[in-house]
């Protein structure tokens, strides 16, 4: 195996020497094709197995552009850790690249089970990955949580090997699954002994293992991750999977914006031009866009223009005016926004971050529930409402987020919202 230097926009590529045409496959998830106890990349007939350690060494580290040259179909196996591949980044050294790296900021929770098998990711500004592992019959059970740098990769997880359980041995080898495995590049459970060459390089080994796998299989997203991951009894398929849904979330993310969201021009162009205090008259999009995003017609639409949009964050301005219908009696001589229809302008701006999005476009997004409502000020004719609106929680068509109504400043109503779109 050998490594090359690559330029930025390469990502981490595998190239097979020993075949015709040096073939090249990327280490991207869509390129995945089999998990069973380690990650395999295939391209149709070229593949690559066990790639999960190395991936790891280079998402520890921090690298985004290589090539890997290999003469067989994996690379070394070495003592079963990625301690070797240490060794070899400390000879080879890293080069800084001067554009600016691309990274996928989790700003929604999101989680997977299969079986006894949990991953969850939640927002979190550097990647921290928090395990639990054990067999079935809970042997072993350990628990360990680190945020990966350089530094914290190579001296608490690159060191620890793999391992397996004694039971699960004849199945392995009936499958071709460790060949050329043995005690030099495992380590092995059987009972309550663990059978291995030197003493457990850690404490937690098999814990920190399991995080190196986690590592590996996620880096085939192509973007370093800023989220903290749990993982409950983890594997690759199940790794490999949220890498996958990570992966979706962003091509999704990155069709909306160009679907909906004006060109980066006006939008740096209003960021330099705007005077302090402007931002409530700043428009993403005013009525006739939103006419196209949202079902609601007069005189249930609660929003005249969006402010602010971001993945998970979005703005809305109500222009609230003695015309609105309902302060004929509600109430005459003393005319107040209702409290119900902030919670519907709340409901509607939520509704944007899900609607934003192509596949939902048209869809209406059903109101589901309401919690912590709190209703501070009255609104009159005259006052300019602003609906901020977090979204928190996103699966599937359902939707979670927290909003809050203000008028100059001041917080009129707040809410938790539940929300779901439907197809029509």
């Amino acid at each position: 195996m050998s490594w090359l230097p690559a330029p930025p926009g390469t990502g981490i590529r595998f190239r097979r020497v020993d075949l015709d045409g040096r073939p090249e496959i990327e280490a991207l998830v869509d390129n995945v094709g089999e998990t069973n106890r380690s990650t395999t990349l295939s391209k149709g007939n070229l593949k690559v197995h066990t790639v999960d350690h190395l991936l790891a060494t280079f998402a520890g580290y921090g690298i985004d552009n290589a090539i890997v040259e290999l003469d067989a179909n994996e690379p070394p196996i070495g003592d079963g850790s990625a301690r070797h591949f240490c060794e070899l980044m400390s000879e080879a050294g890293v080069q800084p690249q001067t554009e600016d790296r691309e990274v996928l900021r989790v700003t929604t929770p999101l989680e997977l089970e299969a079986g006894e098998s949990i991953m969850t990711v939640f927002p979190h500004d550097r990647l921290k990955i928090t395990c639990t592992s054990s067999d079935r019959e809970g042997r072993f059970t350990q628990f360990y949580s680190l945020e990966i740098t350089p530094e914290t990769w190579e001296k608490e997880l690159a060191h620890a090997r793999t391992f397996c359980f004694f039971d699960e041995l004849e199945h392995l080898i009936r499958n071709g699954l460790i060949r050329g495995g043995s005690l030099e590049n495992a380590v092995v459970i059987r009972g309550d002994a663990v059978l291995t060459t030197e003493p457990l390089r850690y404490p937690e080994e098999f814990v920190r293992h399991k995080i190196l796998d986690v590592l590996g299989d996620l880096s085939l997203v192509g973007r370093p991750i800023l989220g903290h991951v749990l993982a409950v009894k983890p594997s690759h398929a199940l790794n490999v999977e949220l890498a996958r849904r990570l992966a979706n979330q962003l091509k999704r993310t990155t069709a909306a914006g160009a679907s909906f969201r004006p060109p980066p021009a006006r939008a740096t162009v209003a960021k330099a031009e705007a005077a302090p205090g402007a931002e409530e008259s700043s428009e993403v999009y005013g009525i006739q866009h939103l006419l196209k995003v949202l079902p609601h017609r007069y005189p249930f639409l609660m929003v005249d223009r969006i402010t602010h949009l971001e993945e998970t964050k979005v703005s809305g301005v109500k222009n609230v005016t003695i015309n609105e219908p309902y302060f004929q009696g509600h109430f005459p001589g003393h005319p107040i926004m209702p409290g119900v229809l902030q919670l519907e302008a709340i409901a509607q701006v939520a509704g944007i971050l899900m609607l934003n999005q192509p596949e939902n476009t048209g869809k209406p997004a059903y109101f589901m529930s309401a919690e912590k409502v709190k209703w501070r000020k009255p609104v009159r004719p005259g006052d300019v409402l602003k609906i901020d609106v977090e979204l928190t929680r996103k699966r599937g068509r359902i939707g979670r987020a927290t909003g809050v109504c203000s008028v100059d400043g001041e917080t009129v109503s707040e809410a938790e919202v539940t929300f779901m779109v439907v197809d029509e």
